[in-house]
């Protein structure tokens, strides 16, 4: 569990609802089933016609790993790799056929076999680039849907306002109905603007960050594997890989030494 991420949106959304109470409100003023329908029904229909129902449904599946904790996999990568080169300094590069097997990460899983078959590492750093890019591609549009659903919502908030003022002046005779009326119509912008600017556009920044890091792994792996190829000492392989991780965690790692 990410602390910053539960922690964020438990308090952007007390603060709204305790200042809501505090100047004298309730939350059935705010609870409002169709300015609810008409935001977020049009934001995902909206979403839906500018992006493939394959990438719609991509992006809504990673949401799930914005609160999720930030994972200490580059170290384990850093580890697993230095015995790559271990073992391909003793035995040769086809040694590490055997460890194919053990490998989970399909990045990672080609190169070695590209190694392994004796490419090049020219041709080898050429052809991984090539799937590098390729992913890095389709990661963009998965934070991408989440940033046109911030940018659809407030303007779909103040459709739903002015559907509901249309319905207010039906009913000019009543003043009382017409003054719950306007504050039940303007539900609807607080719902587009609170979603766009509490849940659509942070989940879209984190998610890009997220992403990032991922990135940044397969350039270690690539790196990494282009290395043992060229016969790099196992010690220059970690010195190197380890210029990829941030600097609080390189600060870390020299304390802790």
């Amino acid at each position: 569990m990410d602390k910053a991420s539960f922690g964020g949106a438990i308090l952007a959304v007390t603060g709204i609802i305790a200042g809501l109470l505090i100047e004298g409100g309730n939350l059935g003023q705010i609870l409002q089933p169709t300015a609810a329908l008409i935001v977020f029904g049009g934001t995902m229909g909206a979403v839906l016609l500018q992006f493939p129902l394959s990438t719609v449904g991509a992006a809504f599946r990673r949401m799930a790993h914005v609160f999720a904790a930030p994972s200490k996999q580059s170290d384990s990568l850093i580890r697993q790799l230095v015995a790559f080169a271990n073992k391909a300094r003793r035995s040769g590069v086809v040694s590490l056929d055997a460890d194919l097997q053990t490998i989970q990460d399909p990045f990672l899983k080609q190169a070695i076999m590209l190694a392994v078959d004796g490419t090049e590492p020219a041709e080898l750093r050429k052809i991984m680039r090539v799937s590098l890019d390729s992913t890095a591609e389709n990661d963009d549009r998965m934070p991408s849907v989440f940033e046109s659903a911030g940018g659809f919502s407030p303007t779909i908030g103040i459709l739903g306002a002015v559907l509901g003022l249309i319905q207010v002046m039906q009913h000019l005779d009543n003043i009382q109905e017409v003054g719950r009326g306007i504050a039940v119509a303007f539900v609807a912008t607080i719902y587009g603007v609170g979603a766009a600017n509490l849940f659509f556009l942070p989940f879209a920044g984190k998610m890009r960050l997220q992403l990032r890091e991922d990135h940044q792994r397969r350039e270690m792996m690539l790196e990494g594997v282009v290395s043992i190829l060229e016969g790099m000492n196992p010690r220059m392989v970690e010195i190197k890989l380890a210029g990829f991780l941030n600097e609080p965690v390189q600060q870390e790692k020299e304390r802790a030494a």
